[in-house]
């Protein structure tokens, strides 16, 4: 479920030889499946583990997670970098926000996933996003830009050399990508 670089095996392990015995690390999400879900990691003491935590065994750790964050660490990744600014521990659970859809899934739920854990994390960088509206039955995807990309100037070349190419390759079988978004009025316009 979670993959743990050396480099934060190692972290974890020095942590922890300055933790009460028994001390283990705990990783969840917060609001778990929604746009405002935020994941965690902390020390889990020995007498915090419940029943129901989902268990993964490490050398010198286990790693617990409790039963309603786990399907939403599916594909988490713990590192720890050094750099020139310092050290970091970082965890990114690209299923936070959204459960992970299955590869058999009805279309419009495989393109909402990926706009969701992909393309959104791309947008929000520059404090945008973007939001499905509809799939119409010629297999057009209808977006709405919200946040920073609301009225930018390089709105038409992020739906059609970003988002509209990335999603065309993942999905052959759409047709394109059209913008809701009136961005001179802030609303929306007709698609």
């Amino acid at each position: 479920m979670i993959t743990i670089s050396d480099s934060a095996r190692a972290h974890f392990k020095k942590l922890l030889s300055n933790q009460a015995d028994g001390t283990q690390i705990r990783v969840f999400v917060i609001n778990p499946g929604t746009p405002t879900a935020e994941c965690g990691v902390s020390y889990c003491p020995i007498d915090s583990i419940e029943d129901s935590d989902i268990e993964e065994k490490n050398e010198d750790f286990s790693i617990y997670i409790d039963e309603i964050s786990a399907p939403f660490l599916d594909d988490a990744i713990i590192d720890f970098v050094t750099d020139e600014l310092g050290s970091q521990l970082t965890l990114k659970a690209p299923n936070a926000k959204m459960k992970k859809v299955a590869d058999d899934a009805p279309l419009i739920e495989r393109v909402d996933y990926m706009i969701q854990t992909e393309i959104n994390t791309q947008l929000a960088g520059h404090g945008g996003y973007v939001s499905l509206i509809e799939l119409t039955e010629d297999n057009h995807v209808i977006l709405q830009f919200g946040g920073g990309c609301n009225g930018c100037s390089m709105v038409d070349v992020t739906l059609k050399e970003g988002i509209e190419k990335q999603l065309l390759a993942a999905f052959p079988e759409l047709a394109g990508v059209r913008d809701l978004t009136d961005h001179q009025a802030g609303s929306h316009s007709y698609y």
